[in-house]
């Protein structure tokens, strides 16, 4: 006698693919891409009904040689204050430049593992596996700003920053907002097109010229925040792009990339498809353990051919690269540049 539940969640997952795939099916393209847009939405749970204020103050200016870095803060949402990092060009004139928003993954370090620095801001030996990316974007000639996200760093719950420093508060945070009918991944979400309102407010900041760069947790959040938001031209996502059969539900992941009932309406490469036909570079590891290679082939293929149906094929590239869960780079960052370089009005 087979006492287990596998048996029972391979069914499951069947029957709600062919579902999927059915209701899919009987969709114009048109009708698919409202439908997935709405099942986004849906799944993502509500938004906060009025944006708050953002109020930015400037807390600390440092010159970097190659770069200035600014520490500021702004207001989110009622009793939420954001710290920021933002990077500042010296390299490209006197601006306003191109901007990214940088979304860093899952760490102990939080925004400052984009920059590889220590909370000090001196910069550390090993860059880890988020590689400086925020600092290499800085220095192909882009402001970067990179918010500490919900959750990470000096954003966890109050006890459990006291008690272990190296411990998220993603587990907390999902219990709490799922109670009460929101998302951790729909307040990052929603943080993130704040932050983007940030970046829109700056002078230095060209406001046609916006893009996303996001690793791993922090992909998603990049992913769904330019599929819904279109003041994003570019969008990179490095250590994500997968299926949720082959990566989050085949794989233990942290609770945060869970969402309710979002598997019976799309797979993960449909939802990125959304961002079409906007600019989009996918990097993948081939020795990623969490999001295994295979199934990032298969989604990379998706999406492919998802861009050239439409017509847009020159706005899809992506770079399989030999290491494993961690930024590379090679293409990704001057990719960017180039493409947010399309837009200048």
């Amino acid at each position: 006698m087979d006492w287990t539940t596998d048996a029972f969640i391979d069914g499951l997952n069947k029957q709600t693919a062919a579902a999927r795939e059915q209701k899919l099916s009987s969709l114009s393209s048109v009708e698919q891409r409202l439908h997935l847009m709405e099942a986004l939405k849906k799944a993502l749970g509500a938004f906060p009904e009025q944006n708050t204020p953002l109020e930015p103050q400037r807390l600390e200016h440092r010159d970097y040689g190659d770069f200035y870095l600014e520490r500021i803060a702004y207001r989110t949402m009622e009793h939420v204050q954001v710290p920021v990092i933002v990077l500042i060009p010296k390299s490209a004139g006197a601006g306003p430049w191109p901007a990214v928003l940088a979304c860093h993954g899952h760490g102990s370090g939080g925004q400052y593992d984009a920059v590889g620095m220590d909370k000090s801001g001196n910069l550390l030996e090993d860059p880890g596996i988020h590689n400086r990316f925020a600092v290499q974007l800085v220095r192909k000639g882009m402001l970067v700003i990179i918010p500490e996200i919900m959750g990470f760093g000096a954003r966890r719950m109050a006890k459990e920053l006291e008690q272990n420093t190296h411990y998220s508060s993603c587990a907390t945070l999902s219990a709490q907002l799922l109670a009460n009918g929101r998302t951790l991944a729909g307040m990052r979400v929603y943080e993130a097109m704040r932050a983007i309102d940030y970046m829109q407010s700056r002078s230095d900041v060209q406001p046609d010229q916006l893009g996303i760069f996001g690793f791993s947790g922090g992909g998603l959040i990049a992913a769904y925040t330019a599929a819904l938001d279109e003041r994003l031209k570019a969008t990179v996502l490095c250590g994500w792009m997968n299926t949720f059969i082959g990566s989050i539900l085949a794989i233990p992941h942290c609770i945060d990339n869970y969402l309710p009932s979002l598997l019976l309406e799309s797979e993960q490469p449909e939802l990125a498809s959304l961002i079409a036909p906007r600019g989009l570079f996918i990097e993948a590891g081939e020795l990623d353990r969490i999001f295994p290679i295979a199934s990032s082939k298969q989604a990379i293929a998706y999406l492919q051919q998802a861009y050239e149906a439409g017509g847009y094929a020159e706005q899809f590239a992506y770079h399989i690269h030999e290491g494993g869960h961690e930024i590379c780079g090679a293409r990704s960052f001057q990719w960017m540049y180039e493409n947010l370089a399309q837009h200048l009005g």
